[in-house]
């Protein structure tokens, strides 16, 4: 597959990214390549091929899924330098919603 200037600038509309209109040839050439070796990639039989998310099998260290007890000394004295917090709790600012 083939993409050209116009569709460079499109993409980067929708990634809302700024490209720079001298390196347009270069990122065209670019992305074609890649979608090139994906097109070769979809060659290759993966039916009975299960899905992994590393190369290498590796296993996560698991910590002791434990409670304990709160620590109110540390906990007011990281409350103290916080921008806001009242009764045990850290405030932030309200999150606005789309269109407001």
């Amino acid at each position: 597959m083939s993409i050209d200037r116009e569709q460079i600038a499109h993409i980067a509309r929708l990634a809302r990214i700024q490209t720079d209109p001298a390196q347009s040839d270069e990122l065209a050439r670019d992305l074609s390549r890649i979608l090139e070796l994906a097109g070769e990639m979809n060659r290759f039989d993966t039916d009975g091929v299960a899905p992994m998310s590393h190369p290498h099998e590796a296993e996560l260290r698991l910590r002791p899924d434990s409670a304990e007890p709160p620590d109110e000394a540390r906990r007011d004295q990281f409350q103290r330098i916080a921008p806001a917090a009242r009764r045990g709790l850290y405030l932030a600012p309200k999150v606005p919603k789309l269109g407001e």
